[in-house]
């Protein structure tokens, strides 16, 4: 571990990846149902949007976009990639505000120059039990000190998520003047030191860490389940008590599945 005040042989060449898996869960029972789904997702996190979540991270880690890739794809889904560099720093060192980034003001892939950010989607349902999932991949990658987890609180606010599954990475090692390796440039024992007082009571969390390899993974599940906020199309007085109770097993059996990646028989 380091401060500010090591001097650096060259250029910091810790490289830090934040990558996030993100799931909105959903009852669409009827084919109408589930096309307007698509559609509503669609439009929700289409490519535009997207680039404007990835250009307001940027600007957040203290980046500069140097390109841009976008796309909508058909039937359904996007991609967004940006290419980033460093911003000019003042002084040199490997200090790095990795502190609790802002959150969201209202999600593309942007290219950096050794450092990029990234977001594919993938809406999805079953075709049989009504379940219908949209899940976004998100990376940003960074080399330097810019950090990544500058923008963990803004992407989790930004698609208010039932499910999240976070990693975060060091790789590689920057040398001191006095020719000294450092592989890693700021404190972490976990993903959840650097998120926001709302995000750790709304969410249910798990940590499986590998402090030794400066890898860190965390699980997140919504505590709160108000079951008429996931009919789609309806709501809980469309329906009879029953099948209230059999859309509430089916939505919970596939949230657990997917928060303890593995299937889990039926109750």
């Amino acid at each position: 571990m380091v401060d500010g005040s090591v001097k650096l042989h060259g250029f910091n060449n810790l490289s830090k990846t934040l990558s996030m898996s993100i799931f909105d869960i959903c009852y669409a029972k009827t084919r109408q149902q589930v096309n307007e789904y698509i559609e509503y997702i669609d439009e929700m996190y289409d490519a535009d949007r997207l680039t404007q979540i990835l250009t307001d991270v940027t600007e957040m880690i203290g980046a500069n976009i140097l390109n841009v890739a976008r796309q909508d794809y058909e039937p359904q889904g996007a991609s967004v990639t940006i290419l980033i560099s460093e911003e000019p720093v003042v002084a040199e060192g490997l200090s790095n505000p990795e502190a609790p980034g802002p959150l969201p003001r209202d999600s593309v892939v942007g290219h950096l120059d050794k450092s990029h950010i990234t977001v594919h989607t993938y809406p999805e349902s079953h075709p049989e039990n009504g379940i219908s999932t949209f899940r976004a991949d998100i990376d940003v990658s960074t080399c330097g000190r810019i950090s990544p987890l500058r923008a963990l609180n803004y992407l989790i606010h930004s698609f208010d998520s039932d499910i999240l599954t976070l990693d975060y990475r060091v790789r590689g090692f920057t040398r001191d003047v006095h020719g000294k390796k450092h592989f890693i440039d700021h404190k972490i024992n976990s993903i959840q030191n650097f998120m926001s007082e709302d995000t750790r009571q709304r969410y249910q969390m798990i940590d499986a860490n590998v402090y030794q390899e400066n890898i860190f993974h965390t699980k997140m599940l919504v505590k709160e389940f108000d079951l008429d906020n996931y009919l789609f199309g309806h709501g809980v007085d469309d329906y009879s008590a029953d099948v209230l109770a059999n859309i509430d097993k089916a939505l919970r059996k596939e949230m657990h599945e997917i928060f303890y990646g593995r299937n889990m028989p039926d109750m």
